[in-house]
């Protein structure tokens, strides 16, 4: 890497927040709570991520076969919002419960268990309207520090307090708006996994159920 560079982007930076007033500091903030989410929910999925076909594979012919108390171990080795829902309706087939019984287990955990998914996502959405809003502040007090000091100024300096105003403005739109993509597209993207997860959970504790009420007579004890 080269120092150089590395020195412009670092004054880049500092000369940015120093010009941009207090409303920067309030951007930054977002932004740390933001990549704080970001972080933390990709963590949290990739730990909560379960191999769908292997797993189905696995349970179906164990259920096929009547051996639902293996099925329950199974689900229990691998916790999961998946899991977890499949075992709701494998432990009320168990206890020989009515079909209705068992889904409303799984859809109990289905409730449950997705709150588990989306965590603090929403916040993101949040974090970008509020950083394009900052970045609007920022930028009005910048406009009004400016013409203030125009007004105030003698002729020679006008310019120059004319271009202290406008770059107050624009350093706090800039940085509003690059918190605000940032947040906005990662909400996205984690929308897109939270409603992916929530099908393929809907999706199997149908099939299970489907399943379980054509083998019924093959569940063990």
């Amino acid at each position: 890497m080269n120092p150089t560079v590395t020195a412009d982007n670092m004054n880049f930076i500092q000369r940015a927040f120093a010009e941009g007033g207090f409303v920067m500091y309030v951007i930054a903030v977002i932004a740390i709570l933001a990549i704080f989410v970001i972080v933390e929910r990709m963590m949290k999925l990739k730990n909560l991520a379960v191999d769908k076909k292997e797993f189905t594979d696995q349970i179906f012919r164990m259920v096929v076969a009547g051996d639902l108390r293996q099925a329950i171990s199974y689900c229990d080795a691998r916790p999961a919002p998946l899991t977890n829902t499949v075992k709701a309706g494998l432990v009320q087939a168990m206890n020989k419960r009515p079909d209705e019984e068992v889904q409303v287990a799984m859809d109990a955990a289905v409730m449950r268990e997705m709150p588990k998914v989306e965590g603090w996502v929403s916040f993101l959405a949040v974090f970008g309207n509020v950083a394009v809003l900052a970045g609007l502040l920022g930028t009005i007090i910048g406009m009004i520090g400016s013409f203030r000091a125009v007004a105030a100024a003698d002729p020679a300096t006008k310019a120059l307090e004319l271009s202290k105003g406008i770059s107050h403005a624009l350093n706090c739109t800039a940085f509003g708006l690059l918190v605000a993509i940032i947040s906005i597209v990662a909400y996205g993207l984690f929308q897109h996994r939270i409603q992916k997860t929530e099908n393929e959970v809907v999706e199997t504790s149908m099939s299970l159920l489907n399943l379980v009420v054509a083998n019924r007579e093959k569940i063990k004890d």
